[in-house]
């Protein structure tokens, strides 16, 4: 379990494709010192396992589907990403309930920059647009932001200054791509009104 509150923006160091999988590698200096193998890390709000670790770097092994389904089959060598070290019971919980399950992958319509914030306006997967609602939760690349604006499929959040200088969406530009994941409550809420439909029936 995650926050959407990014620890460090890192750096791809390598990238070898395998035959149904491939090995990343990411440089990083904060959240070194905690992190072991076997132990949880959000990669731009995908959580994978960590598999190898030096002083400088780290490795996870990412399969197909997972290359398939979230931004990181389109990682280049020395792109940056958002990392975040897995939630420990005694944090404290600043953002929202995150899973670092990706739900789909969004794309930025628009970025319209303003003295005192940026505002991205991404398109999401129209399956999602039901669980996005103004002034809710989301989780953009692993960052936790809350909607400022909903149209249909277009989901609008206002980037506040310390969001752009420590995280990478300072550096996305019109036509990237985010991971997306939507409110887990809001799930939750849906199955079991679902279910409270089915058994009524």
């Amino acid at each position: 379990m995650f926050t959407g509150l990014i620890q460090e923006v890192g750096l791809v160091t390598n990238i070898s494709h395998l035959n149904d999988a491939a090995k990343i590698e990411f440089e990083c200096k904060l959240i070194l010192d905690d992190l072991a193998v076997g132990d949880s890390v959000s990669v731009n709000g995908a959580c994978l396992t960590v598999t190898s670790l030096t002083s400088k770097n780290f490795t996870v092994d990412v399969m197909i589907k997972t290359l398939e389904l979230t931004s990181l089959g389109k990682l280049l060598k020395n792109q940056s990403v958002n990392l975040e070290l897995a939630m420990a019971v005694s944090d404290r919980f600043g953002g929202h309930l995150v899973q670092g399950h990706v739900d789909g992958i969004g794309v930025i319509l628009d970025k319209t920059v303003k003295d005192e914030w940026t505002i991205l306006t991404v398109k999401i997967p129209k399956n999602l647009s039901k669980y996005a609602v103004a002034q809710g939760s989301i989780c953009l690349d692993g960052v936790s932001l809350t909607i400022g604006e909903i149209s249909g499929e277009q989901v609008s959040v206002w980037l506040i200054p310390t969001t752009l200088d420590k995280t990478n969406l300072g550096s996305k530009q019109i036509g990237d791509i985010l991971n997306i994941e939507v409110d887990l409550l809001a799930k939750y809420v849906e199955k079991i009104l679902l279910a409270k439909d089915e058994h009524a029936q």
